[in-house]
């Protein structure tokens, strides 16, 4: 009986012998928290499930999430994966900040990401994206695309990161023809269809024939009217083009998938580190669709013209400014 028991521990001795910030991929378990709305909100959430999706698929690894219906749970949730022992835990979302700022506090070994912000602890990876670079490009193709040269705008909360679609949308606009009038309106809920959907028709009526939502679920309520009212919206975050076929012009992508997947990655391979781990047009963390229910309804020198906008903000000829800058 002696024998056995000191054949196990030695055993256990033998497995513990791992070196600090190596993770086994068989041992490996993560958990997801995600924003308000959970899944099937079309766009940030789905976008981060997907990125978690393969990496199930390409890694031996333990996926678990949880969708809270209120910023007040966020947090704990953080607290119990750390404390059930999950090796990486991945906040989706801004509203998330704070929650992770004291859970890596109080637990300096864990390992935790954010997406949408910068939490400046050493064990926190933040997930950010140039999400003002994405959209100074569908700014660039709605002022293209306008017959009555007046576009808008239809932000979520009016949040820093929601003024970095804005600021880069205006910029877009203003690059390509200054004369085109930007509406703006905030629908303070990124929930909130019917809210979405009020704004938007007012912004139709009031000249503007091409809207760009950042507004999460609230959005459903731009393509709507876009759709009820005939006149052109664009999607954010995931490719939501399928959602109102040959209504959406485009959608800016945000590859929070890719930011997702990569974290995971780094872990797997035991390279994870805290800090910025930042997104944007030149690596393909932000861009515009393929135009798969639209491309005939753009004419081709406006294709090229955008891509060669791309181009110049990936060599710097252009410079698309932030509000964080």
């Amino acid at each position: 009986m002696r024998k056995t028991f000191s054949l196990v521990f030695a055993l256990l001795m033998i497995l513990m012998l791992v070196l600090p910030g190596q993770v086994q991929s068989s041992d490996l378990k993560v958990g997801v928290v995600f924003s308000i709305g959970g899944l099937g909100d079309e766009s940030f959430n789905d976008a981060a499930y997907r990125g978690m999706q393969k990496a199930v698929e390409d890694f031996d690894i333990v996926f678990d999430y949880v969708e809270p219906d209120e910023i007040a749970e966020m947090e704990d949730h953080q607290r119990a994966f750390v404390e059930a022992g999950y090796d990486l835990v991945i906040a989706i979302g801004f509203l998330q900040e704070s929650g992770v700022e004291a859970v890596a506090m109080d637990y300096p070994d864990a390992r935790l990401a954010i997406v949408d912000s910068v939490v400046d602890m050493p064990n926190v990876a933040s997930l950010i994206f140039k999400e003002h670079e994405g959209s100074f490009l569908v700014g660039a193709l709605a002022a293209m695309m306008t017959e009555s040269d007046t576009v808008g705008f239809v932000g979520g909360m009016e949040v820093p990161v929601i003024h970095n679609f804005q600021t880069g949308y205006e910029q877009g606009v203003e690059y390509v023809r200054p004369q085109v009038r930007v509406l703006i309106s905030y629908a303070g809920d990124f929930g909130d269809p019917g809210r979405g959907k009020e704004l938007a028709i007012s912004q139709y009526a009031r000249g503007a024939d091409i809207i760009y939502h950042a507004s999460g679920g609230t959005g459903m309520g731009v393509f709507e009217a876009a759709q009820e009212n005939d006149f052109f919206a664009i999607g954010v975050d995931s490719d939501q083009d399928h959602l109102a076929p040959g209504y959406i012009l485009t959608s800016m992508l945000k590859r929070v998938d890719v930011a997702v997947y990569n974290i995971v990655a780094d872990l797997v391979e035991g390279q994870f580190q805290g800090g910025v781990h930042e997104f944007g047009v030149a690596d393909g963390g932000v861009g515009v669709t393929e135009f798969t229910y639209t491309k005939d309804l753009i004419p081709q020198e406006v294709i090229d013209r955008l891509e060669e906008i791309k181009q110049r903000i990936i060599d710097g000829t252009i410079e698309v400014e932030s509000v964080h800058d």
